[in-house]
């Protein structure tokens, strides 16, 4: 029962605060809100999510348009990217403060309008100040960080057990539909013997998108720039149109999204006056959280695989055609290669498929054993290692091969993303969801995707400075620096293996009801609890 005070029961009695001192609660009768509500609110949410992505690679879709208005050359323009993600980064933490603490309804509500305000004033900057369309980036990214940190913790909050893991899975596939991405063609250094180790914007920052590689023109953000911009001439219209469509989720998430309080689907509502910890009690009791510390540390592994797959299978695919002798080398701009579309469209099919498929097994699995997620993310990564180094050692053999052992590994990979969203919310305590999920974005994308394309292409380069100087050397190379990313992801699979491991204490703890954070004399609470299985809830 509650440790907080709570209006007399049925049966006529009343609970008493940890200080002994009876808190009156906001409501005498559990925070309630009918079904149709609920799914509105996830379908406007599932909604702003679109746009959000959609907003992210907009510029992708108008990228020569913009460097030729503004000026700016190609070794400037990835830092539109890279100011945006580190904007995105640096905020997240904050926003997740704001979010355990304040109403996540205006936090969201201030997210859309920082970012579609940046977006719609960026049409405006003329060319003289190109440092200022560069702010604007960063202005988004800060919106952005907003809504990433906090939707899903409002949906954590909605729904529970298997509806919760269905909205999640319906959520993050929303993220590639409305992700801008381009069909980029492999580079013309192919053959050059210095690497370009340059990060290009390819990567989804965010842990949970099960797209978080370079697709075909299927992003609806890149396909709205680019429609817009052959539609009126001017790329300055892309974000003009957007901010209408924001302005119209806007109004939708003030209308139908409740605020509801935290906790309130496993009945842990908030009572009114309670202390609250401060934010480095928050980081202190999930750096003692293991489950969430362990799946952190395999979304991390999964988000460094998915940043080198990102940034150097179009081009490893390319070569290894050069090498069968199914295409001429690239030696100059532009290289006429179908690579990038084949390895997009493999990537949404098997995103897509693997999503729904991996929710679908943890909700099912949940019935017969509670330790299910993370044993499912163990398996799909620790299974698709083996296909990943298959997809490279076959590849000078068979390309076909290659493909299918490729496609396995993305299917496996992308099982993850709903379910590792679940296990976050099920072990953390409902007052610090929205710092687990800024610490989760900025861990996951800073040793993980942040740095992998850098390394990957480093160990090539340290590699190829040894070896001839030759297509096929350069080609093997890159294949050689790969392997690393079959260890990583069998990496992370035993960190989900050790998450299995204390799951079901730490959702006990998560659980129970209280003002603050578990303090460390929790800590011997959490051992008792670690081996005991959790009775399985009513579905």
């Amino acid at each position: 029962m509650s440790a907080e005070c709570r209006e007399p029961g049925p049966g006529g009695h009343s609970g008493a605060s940890g200080s002994g001192a009876c808190l009156p609660r906001s409501t005498s009768a559990p925070w309630r809100l009918p079904r149709w509500r609920a799914r509105a609110a996830a379908a406007v949410l599932c909604y702003v999510n679109l746009l959000n992505y959609m907003n992210w690679f907009i510029v992708a879709g108008m990228l020569l348009d913009i460097q030729n208005f503004f000026q700016i050359q190609d070794s400037n323009a990835g830092l539109l990217q890279t100011v945006f993600i580190c904007c995105l980064l640096l905020s997240a933490p904050v926003f997740g403060y704001l979010g355990d603490r304040h109403s996540r309804k205006a936090t969201l509500s201030i997210g859309i309008l920082l970012w579609s305000g940046a977006g719609l004033a960026s049409s405006f900057i003329s060319p003289q100040y190109s440092w200022l369309f560069f702010l604007s980036r960063g202005v988004v990214g800060i919106g952005s960080a907003s809504y990433s940190t906090i939707a899903p913790t409002v949906l954590g909050d909605l729904f529970v057990r298997d509806q919760r893991t269905r909205v999640l899975a319906i959520f993050y596939i929303f993220i590639p539909v409305g992700r801008a991405v381009s069909s980029r063609k492999p580079a013309p250094w192919g053959g050059v013997p210095q690497l370009r180790l340059a990060l290009q914007p390819w990567t989804c920052p965010h842990p949970h998108c099960p797209f978080p590689l370079p697709l075909c023109r299927s992003g609806l953000g890149y396909v709205l720039g680019s429609a817009v911009l052959q539609l009126t001439g001017n790329w300055r219209w892309g974000f003009r149109v957007m901010p209408c469509l924001e302005a119209v989720a806007l109004i939708l998430l003030i209308a139908l999204v409740p605020d509801p309080p935290r906790g309130a689907a496993e009945k842990q509502e908030e009572a009114v006056g309670t202390p609250r910890s401060s934010w480095c009690e928050d980081v202190r009791y999930l750096g003692r959280n293991w489950s969430f510390v362990w799946s952190t540390l395999g979304v991390t592994a999964i988000a460094f695989v998915t940043g080198a797959l990102g940034f150097w299978a179009p081009k490893f695919l390319f070569e290894a055609r050069v090498v069968h002798g199914l295409q001429p080398p690239c030696l100059q701009d532009p290289c006429n290669s179908q690579d990038s579309l084949i390895f997009g469209i493999l990537t949404v099919v098997t995103g897509i498929i693997g999503v729904v498929l991996g929710a679908e097994a943890s909700r099912r699995y949940k019935k017969v054993n509670p330790r299910a997620e993370p044993l499912i993310c163990a398996c799909s990564l620790l299974t698709a290692a083996p296909c990943l180094y298959l997809a490279l050692v076959l590849a000078p053999v068979t390309l076909l091969a290659s493909y299918v052992f490729l496609a396995l590994g993305e299917l496996l990979l992308s099982c993850n993303w709903a379910v590792v969203a679940d296990i976050l919310l099920s072990v953390v305590l409902p007052r610090c969801r929205g710092t687990a999920e800024a610490l989760q974005i900025t861990v996951g994308h800073v040793l993980g995707d942040a740095g992998s394309p850098y390394v990957t292409g480093l160990i090539s380069g340290i590699l190829r400075a040894g070896r001839p100087d030759s297509y096929l050397q350069s080609f093997l190379s890159l294949q050689q620096s790969f392997l690393c990313c079959t260890f990583v992801i069998a990496l992370g699979g035993g960190c989900f293996l050790l998450t299995a491991l204390r799951l079901e204490g730490d959702q006990a703890l998560a659980r129970q009801p209280g003002t603050g954070t578990p303090d460390s004399k929790d800590a011997e609470s959490r051992a008792l609890l670690s081996g005991t299985r959790v009775a399985a809830e009513d579905p």
